[in-house]
């Protein structure tokens, strides 16, 4: 099915479990295609393809999309009637019924942004550990863990301008930012190290530039007009893929457990801390009642800043000496926020301070579930009235 029709030089389709964009005029390409990847001007298509489900890797055809890039190409390709040799290849897990595709335009510049994105299992921060080692062809795992769970955020990018080769190694890197932006706005927390992801661990990208345009363009940075419209389309349909693969929304993210969740804390966890400070009735009242309470808008706003505080620390913008300081004061607020009184923060305080919590992340985690249960207990004070009270 065509989905759209652009500066009469591209045309995007979806067919069973591939997006594709049919070249009408020469293009510029810059990808991360395995057989056909780095800068090419003489390909006639573009696609991205599910190769798999996004749990469950064992199909024939995924192992050749890592193992026989070039076998793969062509199968998926002549399968839709594409000319394998001049095809660039973008793999995924995906849904390609959740690809969202952006168009931006100013004067006579024109870009569009068609994403697919998971990244429940495999969201990464620049610099968490690696699992394999490359050389001489060969993957070698360096680390002993469970199988990676794929999650991959793909790219398709069209300029109806030329670019100059320059000009398409910026517009990658904008076209990155843009994502990561959007990942940074929606709190997606890295699986494997205690930071916010940036991306994921199988990203991949292909940017179109149209030939014969006139002086091609040498700018694509977010000084630039085009640069603006690369990062508005991509955040975008970055967002909004997300949105329809996961269901990662802003307000899917309003969770004290999503927050605290890279620092070792799961909804399970974090109930029996917190429920190991209260008397029975109590933590048996918080239990039926926790989605409500760590979802709640001043609960979160609390642990959120406790967080990025946090981070502020790791970063060595805030020095670790006033790590103390900086628990017990946003601890108090935390505690407040269950509770709903802010008269007892000083009482807070004070209750907090009594346990010097660290750097630690479990000490973290242990701090909030504190701060929380504190806050739980004087949610419902008994009422005492100046004259009794008795039911009819």
């Amino acid at each position: 099915m065509l989905l759209g029709s652009f500066y009469e030089g591209v045309e995007i389709h979806r067919e069973e479990k591939i997006v594709y964009a049919r070249f009408l005029a020469p293009h510029r390409v810059i990808s991360t295609c395995s057989s056909a990847g780095g800068i090419t001007d003489d390909l006639a298509c573009l696609y991205n393809h599910q190769s798999c489900e996004p749990v469950g890797h064992t199909r024939l055809d995924h192992r050749m999309l890592s193992r026989r890039p070039d076998a793969y190409r062509e199968l998926v390709a002549c399968r839709h009637g594409l000319p394998h040799e001049r095809c660039a290849t973008l793999g995924t897990a995906a849904n390609m019924r959740y690809a969202d595709i952006r168009h931006a335009s100013y004067r006579g510049l024109e870009v569009i942004a068609v994403c697919t994105g998971g990244v429940e299992a495999n969201a990464g921060r620049a610099g968490d550990p690696a699992c394999v080692y490359e050389e001489e062809g060969i993957f070698e795992r360096i680390t002993v863990h469970e199988s990676i769970e794929h999650g991959t955020i793909n790219t398709l990018l069209f300029i109806n301008r030329e670019l100059t080769p320059g000009a398409m190694v910026r517009a990658v890197m904008t076209a990155t930012e843009a994502k990561t932006a959007a990942l940074q706005e929606l709190a997606v927390n890295s699986r494997y190290s205690d930071g916010l992801a940036t991306g994921t661990g199988t990203d991949q990208i292909g940017v179109a530039s149209r030939l014969g345009t006139g002086i091609p363009l040498t700018g694509a940075g977010k000084h630039c007009v085009l640069g603006e419209l690369i990062g508005k389309t991509v955040h975008d349909a970055v967002r909004e893929t997300l949105g329809l693969q996961n269901g990662l929304t802003p307000e899917r993210q309003r969770s004290t457990v999503i927050h605290l969740q890279r620092f070792g804390a799961t909804r399970e966890t974090l109930l029996e801390s917190v429920q190991a400070r209260l008397n029975g009735d109590d933590g048996e009242l918080l239990a039926r009642n926790f989605k409500g309470i760590e979802r709640d808008p001043l609960v979160v706003a609390a642990v959120a800043a406790l967080v990025h505080l946090r981070d502020k620390v790791a970063w060595g913008i805030l020095p670790s000496s006033c790590v103390p300081e900086i628990y017990v004061s946003y601890g108090a607020q935390l505690a407040a926020a269950v509770s709903g009184d802010f008269t007892r923060i000083q009482a807070y305080r004070d209750a907090l301070a009594a346990e010097r919590y660290t750097f630690d992340n479990k000490d973290l985690v242990q701090m909030a579930a504190h701060a929380m249960a504190l806050g739980f207990r004087e949610k419902w004070p008994e009422l005492r009235l100046r004259e009794p009270y008795h039911e009819e």
